[in-house]
This record gives C-alpha cells, sequence and structure tokens, in this order.
C-alpha cells in the first residue's frame, strides 16, 4: 500500500493498533505509538519506532530502525511502504533518547557548586591585581583596618551597603568596597577554580614525617586546628606542603574538607600597653606583604622572597642587618624564652636542632612569615609547629 489512508477511513484497523501500542506491518514492521491520534493524523508505519508527542511545528522526518520519534504536533500522516521505512511529517520532530537526556540534566542540576560545597549561599570573591584588599570595622575609608582579603578570597555578602558590601570571611566581619568584589556567576567560576581540599588538625601536636611511614624522619611538627591545602591523599597518608618542604601527616589525625581561602584577620596588630611604636610598625609594615608570593632564595617583599629573605628586608628597614640564611640569623640577635616573645621577635623552626624556618612574630600567639610557594606570605598560629629557638633584635 503506497497510497495513505485516512484515520476515518480505517478507524477499524489504524486506531485500534493505536490504542494496543503496536501496529503489524509485517514479521518486522511495528509502531509503538504512545499518543492517541486524532482524526485526520494517519500512520506510515515501517521498523521498530517509539512515537511520543510534544508540541507543534513543520518538518518531515524519517526515522531508521533504531530511532525514537519525539513529534510535535497537530496533523501526522504516516504509511507503510514496500521498502518498511516509517515517514512522519510532523511538528518540529526530534529523534533521540529523551528519557536519558531528561535524566541526565537532572543530575546537572542536582551537583552542588563550589560556593554550596563550601557552605556559602551568597558568594563573593576578591577580585585585586595586586596587595591586599581591606574589610573595614563600618562603610567608610576612614574606617579601621580589621581584616585583609588577597586576590581570589571568598566571603559571604550579608548586606548590600551602597558602595559597599558587609562581609564574612573567615573569623572576620566588616565591609568591603563592591568594586573590588565580583558576584554570581563570574565569583562561582572563580571559585571552581580555587576550591582546594583542606586538611586541619584535630591534636595537638602532629608528626611531618618525610615519607609515608611512621619509621620516616620527622621533618617538623605542626599544632591544633592548623589548616593545609592538600597535595595529595594516599594510603593513609596526606601530602602537604609545610615551609620549604614537602611532608606527610597521618589522615587519622586531621579533618580533609573542600574549602576557599578566605580573609586573615589583623587582630594581632592590636597590642595593648607596653609595646613600643617601632615593634608596632614592624608588624604593621610586615602584614602588607601578606599574599605576595614565596619565591626560594628571593629577596623582593613585591615579586617574591624565602623565609629569611623576608625576616631580612623586614628588620633591615629599621636598622637591623641579617644576612639572607635562617641558621645564621638567631646569632645576630639575643636568644629568649618563646613565652617572652614580643612582636617584631624572630621564632626559629625546623627538624632537631637543624633550622630550616623563620617567621616574625606579631603577637598574639601569631606569626608572619614566607612559608612556601603554595601559600606564599601568610599568618599562622606561632606554635604551628614547635620552635628551636626565639631570637630578639628590636630595642624595648
Amino acid at each position: 500500500m503506497k497510497n495513505k489512508l485516512k484515520l476515518g477511513q480505517a478507524a477499524g484497523v489504524v486506531a485500534f493498533a493505536i490504542i494496543i501500542g503496536a501496529v503489524s506491518m509485517s514479521s518486522s514492521s511495528t509502531v509503538d505509538a504512545r499518543t492517541s491520534l486524532k482524526e485526520n493524523r494517519t500512520v506510515n508505519a515501517g521498523v521498530a519506532l517509539g512515537l511520543t508527542e510534544a508540541a507543534d511545528a513543520t518538518e518531515l522526518l524519517t526515522a531508521g530502525v533504531t530511532s525514537a520519534l519525539t513529534y510535535y504536533g497537530a496533523d501526522v500522516s504516516v504509511a507503510q511502504n514496500d521498502s518498511n521505512v516509517v515517514t512522519a511529517s510532523a511538528q518540529g520532530a526530534q529523534v533521540g533518547n529523551t528519557a536519558q537526556e531528561t535524566e541526565q540534566a537532572n543530575e546537572a542540576s542536582q551537583t552542588p557548586t563550589a560556593a554550596q560545597t563550601c557552605g556559602y549561599t551568597n558568594l563573593g570573591m576578591s577580585a585585586i591585581s595586586s596587595g591586599n584588599l581591606n574589610i573595614r570595622q563600618e562603610a567608610s575609608t576612614d574606617s579601621e583596618v580589621i581584616g585583609i582579603l588577597t586576590n581570589h578570597n571568598a566571603c559571604e555578602l550579608l548586606e548590600d551597603a551602597g558602595e559597599w558590601y558587609k562581609v564574612t570571611s573567615g573569623k572576620v566581619t566588616g565591609y568591603v568596597n563592591k568594586q573590588y568584589l565580583v558576584t554570581g556567576d563570574e565569583a562561582e567560576a572563580i571559585a571552581e577554580q580555587e576550591i582546594k581540599t583542606v586538611a586541619t588538625v584535630n591534636t595537638e601536636t602532629l608528626n611531618v614525617r618525610a615519607e609515608k611511614s611512621t619509621e620516616a624522619a620527622v621533618l617538623s611538627q605542626v599544632g591544633n586546628s592548623e589548616a593545609f591545602t592538600v597535595n595529595s591523599v594516599a594510603d593513609g597518608w596526606v601530602e602537604i606542603s609545610v615551609d620549604d618542604s614537602v611532608g606527610y601527616i597521618s589522615q587519622d589525625y586531621v579533618t580533609l574538607a573542600q574549602a576557599l581561602p578566605t580573609a586573615k584577620t589583623i587582630e594581632q596588630v592590636k597590642y595593648g600597653d607596653g609595646v613600643s611604636d617601632v615593634r608596632a610598625s614592624v608588624v604593621s609594615y610586615a602584614l602588607q606583604f601578606v599574599g605576595n608570593r614565596y619565591v626560594w632564595g628571593g629577596t623582593s617583599l613585591e615579586k617574591g622572597v624565602d623565609c629569611s629573605g623576608f625576616t631580612m628586608r623586614i628588620l633591615g628597614k629599621y636598622g637591623i642587618s641579617l644576612p639572607h640564611s635562617s641558621r645564621a640569623q638567631p646569632s645576630y640577635g639575643t636568644k629568649i624564652n618563646a613565652s617572652e616573645a614580643k612582636p617584631g621577635d624572630l621564632f626559629f623552626y625546623g627538624s632537631g636542632r637543624s633550622i630550616s624556618h623563620v617567621a616574625i612574630y606579631i603577637g598574639n600567639g601569631q606569626i608572619v612569615h614566607a612559608s612556601n610557594k603554595r601559600d606564599g606570605i601568610k599568618v599562622s598560629n606561632a606554635y604551628y609547629r614547635n620552635p628551636i629557638c626565639v631570637a630578639r633584635y628590636l630595642p624595648d
């Protein structure tokens, strides 16, 4: 039969076939019709075809043996021909596995974003070309600076305050100028690049080993609540960067979580009585460079510096001449107990009695130091590892 049969003319045959979901054309020709064909719709049936009605359009579609046809529309004519090929004149016909596509779309919509993974509901990301972005106590450039953001740090937007956003980031809540924050899709795109796995120490003191073994040499020790960006996790060990070295800590004593970089508090610059203006100035000057690059052997506070280069440059501004060596710097000062440390004193770290790292004490149990290539210049807990010695260089 090459001529089309009107449904009205063959109701006893075609309509019955559509209702039961199969039209038998030959031993190899069936149609699965998932819609009621109305008057004036005719079906040209061929080899194994799935039909599903959807919307309106006008185009001719030829479906092969494996096609599933979703058709949109009004009048459809389908006819048997000698070659058992299905043709459908439908409005806006589509071919494909629509159920699978819908399932894939649903799965994609349920995948959490970087912001959601890290607990943000209204994400903002700092976007600055250099230096630091101040977080202020009030929405004014005359207000006190209470924290700093470096480039691509995350914050939760709490309130729109005109030219400012009230934000919270890390332990700091205050106001940031809008022009240095991005939001929405732009913030999420940055967050997708910046999200990292962080290991937070949950024991008082944890050894950092040279290899993934409790028998390996101890490179250093890290303290409770200290957080480190994870390089990798394998065999129950977490690889991290500590100061100038790469080491391993036991996965049993850390909490792993996805996180975005956040603000640094500068509460440590509020010393109270008994701290000289010179010491306060040293700390304030050193904190200006938080977020800048770590470069092994470097001596530039802006372009890149290592740990001893950092202390050499900072104290050098105040007339203290030091060599570019963390091992040599203690002998240029007066050794004191860590409990006696004041802002501007230097803390020295290493393995055993061998010094390999140096930092500037900034008060309230905190240090600022050129840590490593991953973290750059940062603020840390002064006892994130046990200091080998502490030395004083500045007058009281």
